[in-house]
């Protein structure tokens, strides 16, 4: 025989139930709200190392305190499952830890600088632009906040984080849809047959190729009229050639001048003799 066995109990059944029970998560305050690419209609939303988005404004404005900073996380889609929330400040993930972890935090905001005013009468489009920084990467001590270039096209997933001044989570946003960055084409994938050109470039082109044409006949038609004269001298008439003064040539004596050098001075036929002054 063994010895009776004695039922549990109660409070004990309770406690390993406590225990064994899968415990809800406890997550912060989830803000409905999911960060997206602006709407603004402007160039270079996304590039091959930025993007914009909109500010959240009059978002986290009834979830936080004016002591209360929005930091925004930067991961790369695939790895945004992973991100933890950072407890304190020193936890912070700064922006070289996205080629090790996947992840980083950026560009801290306060509540004043997220005003629920219209930003249309302001001289700047209420934007922020991840990766605008490139300067802080060169710093000797690079910021915590970091904004440099993102290295890749991505996808990438954002999120707010709304922290207190101790760096512990307050609440948070969704995370975003991915987003991907342009991609620079190599000089030697960029098609130039002209076969697969448009037939309005074509047009242009036949157009501008003509114009062309016409202005060289025309510098080359002004060139020959220019220098002719030098290439064909005209001839000069026989007027400028002799003289301004026109007349005709007559002999003034009937002696020709082979006769005329032999006779002595004062001999010449036809006058007379010049008188003698001797005695």
């Amino acid at each position: 025989m063994g010895l009776p066995q004695r039922p549990p109990h109660p409070w004990l059944l309770f406690l390993l139930v406590a225990l064994v029970w899968p415990q809800p998560c406890m997550s912060l305050e989830l803000i409905p709200y999911t960060p997206q690419i602006t709407a603004w209609d402007l160039e270079g939303k996304v590039t091959a190392t930025t993007f914009s988005l909109e500010q959240p404004r009059c978002v986290l404005d009834g979830h936080a305190s004016a002591a209360n900073t929005v930091w925004l996380v930067v991961a790369f889609s695939n790895a945004s499952r992973d991100f933890q929330n950072p407890k304190t400040v020193a936890e912070i993930p700064a922006f070289p830890q996205l080629l090790t972890d996947g992840h980083y935090m950026t560009l801290p905001l306060s509540l004043d600088q997220l005003p629920c005013e219209d930003p249309m009468g302001g001289s700047r489009v209420p934007v922020l632009r991840v990766g605008n920084d490139p300067d802080c990467l060169a710093a000797p001590h690079q910021p915590s906040s970091c904004n440099g270039p993102l290295p890749g096209p991505g996808p990438y997933r954002v999120k707010f984080l709304l922290m207190d001044t101790r760096g512990s989570p307050q609440a948070e946003t969704r995370w975003s849809d991915p987003i991907a960055l342009h991609r620079g084409k190599s000089p030697g994938s960029i098609d130039t047959w002209p076969g697969r050109r448009s037939g309005d470039m074509i047009v242009i082109t036949s157009i501008l190729s003509s114009l062309a044409g016409l202005l060289l006949l025309a510098f080359l038609a002004a060139s020959t009229v220019r220098f002719s004269s030098l290439w064909w001298p005209e001839e000069a008439p026989e007027q400028l050639r002799i003289g301004s003064f026109m007349g005709k040539r007559y002999m003034t004596h009937h002696i020709p001048p082979s006769e005329a050098a032999t006779l002595p001075v004062g001999c010449e036929p036809g006058l007379d003799p010049l008188p003698s002054l001797s005695p």
